[in-house]
């Protein structure tokens, strides 16, 4: 039962992210190459000069790509059974194909009721990833040899960042998260190599920011609250165009584009008023440090259904189940029913 203190240790240590040596080909960009790397403080490298927005809180994370070394490695029977159902050799070296879904999300008020403790936010924000899928290349077909059965369960959330922040703080966000954008952009253009089952293969990563509630999207890529007239993050719509079209909406904004409207909105290149600056960049006040992938959110369900059932009130005016073929004057009118 009693085991030496070195046994301890190295065991201890073997639970720990960065216990598993790895490399990157090409070695990332402003990324260490060592890879013995445990809990590290999240303020690191953020230097405090005078005219800088104060970062007085506590944040702690794993380095983005030790992160993702220990969830492959925790996988190893997983990807090893991946390769045997799909009747692949076990040897495979890969380039394996990784899908990561990035989420961010406030997990509320965490103030201490009593105590002394530093003067930090009362808040907190934890950033996190979930491994999608891992697929390989087979005869010019992506072959899936992992796929997570239960991608919002909080059991294959992997934390990489904590911090007590508010998440309407876009510095302190900013400042925070920067260096975890900066590694994760790094990964997409390298290889990872990782000793899975004694051999060496090759990982390439693709990111998919989907795990943010609207107030983070509005937050991480630069837009105004949620109270403003832009009502959309997908698109450009106000909320007079929205309340005229119930139906026809798509999604047009980008990461890119944002970024571009901050700058327009930051330098104000044609010297307009307030009001038509706003008009110009719709509704991006900030800028955007993050890139998310569009998805369908609540808003565009609600207006989905709202189309719906405005079709269903208008077939009831009319009573279609009595006269299925009217004429498209009389559904006009059903129409202008209801819109009374």
């Amino acid at each position: 039962i009693f085991q030496p203190l070195h046994a301890l240790r190295t065991a201890e240590k073997s639970l720990l992210p960065g216990y598993h040596p790895f490399e990157w080909k090409p070695p990332l960009k402003n990324v260490s190459s060592n890879t013995d790397v445990g809990i590290i403080d999240g303020l690191s490298g953020i230097q405090n000069l005078v005219d800088d927005y104060p970062v007085d809180t506590i944040a702690k994370r794993f380095r983005y790509d030790v992160a993702l070394v220990c969830t492959l490695m925790d996988m190893e029977e997983d990807i090893l059974e991946g390769l045997k159902t799909q009747d692949l050799d076990d040897y495979l070296k890969g380039p394996f194909t990784v899908v990561i879904k990035e989420s961010c999300d406030g997990m509320g008020d965490v103030s201490e009721k009593h105590g002394c403790g530093p003067a930090v936010p009362e808040k907190a924000v934890r950033f996190s990833f979930t491994l999608m899928s891992i697929s390989v290349a087979q005869s010019n077909a992506n072959v899936k040899i992992f796929e997570e059965t239960k991608p919002n369960s909080e059991l294959c959330c992997k934390p990489l960042c904590l911090m007590l922040a508010d998440e309407s703080d876009h510095e302190m966000l900013t400042a925070i998260l920067s260096p975890l954008v900066a590694e994760r952009e790094a990964m997409k253009n390298s290889l990872l190599i990782l000793d899975i089952a004694g051999i060496p293969r090759m990982f390439k990563f693709i990111f998919r920011g989907t795990g943010y509630d609207e107030k983070l999207v509005r937050e991480v890529e630069g837009l105004e609250a949620s109270g403003s007239t832009y009502i959309c993050t997908l698109c450009d719509t106000t909320r007079q165009e929205a309340s005229q079209n119930l139906i026809l909406h798509s999604i047009t904004r980008c990461h890119a584009e944002n970024l571009e409207r901050y700058e327009v909105w930051r330098s104000n290149p044609y010297h307009e008023t307030v009001d038509e600056l706003r008009d110009r960049v719709k509704g991006v006040s900030a800028k955007p440090f993050i890139e998310t992938v569009p998805s369908i959110d609540a808003l565009h369900c609600d207006i989905g259904n709202a189309a719906e059932f405005y079709k269903i009130f208008q077939f009831e005016i009319g009573e279609v189940y009595k006269n299925p073929v009217a004429s498209k004057e009389e559904r006009k009118r059903w129409q202008s029913t209801l819109d009374k």
